[in-house]
């Protein structure tokens, strides 16, 4: 079955690149970086070619979007393994290709949001006292100095603004940016 909007996901491992970047774009938040990962995994699970890049586990063809959301979420706890194993005061490549898919999520509350999805996630957090978002765009900035490079996600359906601020001081007061990047990718 195929998702509204999105080609049957049995054509895209044969599909051009800009195709891949629209569906991706819809799936995640517009990233190059989310590209450069997820595009190579999409087209070589066309073929159980030995040539395919070594960090795509299996390159198993994809019989929904659900099931390449999950690969690229393996693809994605990769980098926070590949990330962390550098003894280098440097943050390695796979660390600043993980951090930049995890930043181009809007931020919460933000009143220009590309992406559909985000837009309808947030839209919620968009009404209420002034002094909320106040308190919000701050707990946004703390937390992006707290974690350079991040950006705060969480799901946000259903849940207050409230809720998701005491999260977000929760996480900030925590300190620990691998969990942040895990908690990143969970959502």
């Amino acid at each position: 079955m195929a998702t509204p909007g999105l080609p049957p996901v049995s054509s895209l491992p044969q599909a051009d690149e800009k195709t891949l970047e629209f569906v991706l774009d819809a799936l995640f938040e517009p990233s190059a970086e989310i590209h450069s990962i997820a595009i190579p995994a999409i087209q070589s699970s066309a073929s159980s070619s030995s040539l395919s890049p070594p960090t795509i586990p299996n390159n198993p063809p994809f019989t929904s979007y659900a099931s390449l959301i999950q690969h690229i979420g393996t693809l994605l706890r990769q980098l926070t393994v590949l990330s962390s194993s550098s003894s280098s005061p440097f943050p390695p490549p796979e660390r600043e290709k993980l951090h930049g898919i995890l930043g181009s999520h809007p931020r919460l509350g933000a009143k220009k949001v590309d992406s559909a999805q985000s837009r309808a996630e947030q839209a919620q957090l968009n009404t209420g006292a002034s002094d909320e978002a106040e308190r919000l765009a701050v707990l946004n900035r703390e937390y992006e100095e707290r974690f350079p490079g991040l950006r705060y996600v969480v799901f946000v359906n259903g849940r207050s603004r409230d809720v998701i601020m005491e999260d977000m001081r929760r996480r900030i007061d925590r300190g620990d940016i691998r969990a942040e990047e895990k908690e990143g990718i969970q959502v």
